[in-house]
């Protein structure tokens, strides 16, 4: 299960499209599924027996795509598909260096503007004195 391959496609989405136009088969057109979204459609979905059936795979994540892919993802696909599979701990791991790295990137913002002021004031009193020998 781990292994087989994962819709771009949002499990949220689907869940909204087939509360709203479920019994016309409008979560199986956004699926890619158009055959069974017209049989759905006639039948108004399997006179509502179909429909609850898909909503309860959908919830679940075991609902398929055209493609045979299994709509897992909540969200429509992030920009940032290597982040997709992270655990909260991982996550929460990279926003408490990020937090680290812009204390570091304040820090030394700082020391950059006390550099600045101590070349400022020593310009503005006749330069730097000459090296001592």
């Amino acid at each position: 299960m781990a292994d087989e391959p994962i819709s771009d496609r949002s499990r949220g989405v689907a869940l909204i499209i087939g509360g709203v136009l479920g019994v016309f088969g409008g979560h199986r057109f956004y699926a890619g599924k158009h055959a069974t979204g017209i049989l759905m459609l006639c039948t108004f979905g399997g006179l509502g027996m179909w429909w609850l059936y898909d909503m309860i795979l959908i919830t679940a994540g075991a609902f398929r795509d055209g493609d045979e892919k299994r709509i897992v993802r909540w969200w429509e696909t992030s920009p940032y598909p290597q982040m997709a599979g992270l655990t909260p701990r991982q996550l929460e791991t990279i926003l408490d260096e990020l937090e680290m790295l812009r204390s570091e990137t304040g820090e030394l913002g700082e020391r950059v503007d006390f550099l600045e002021r101590v070349l400022a004031r020593t310009k503005e009193a006749g330069g730097l004195p000459p090296p001592a020998s």
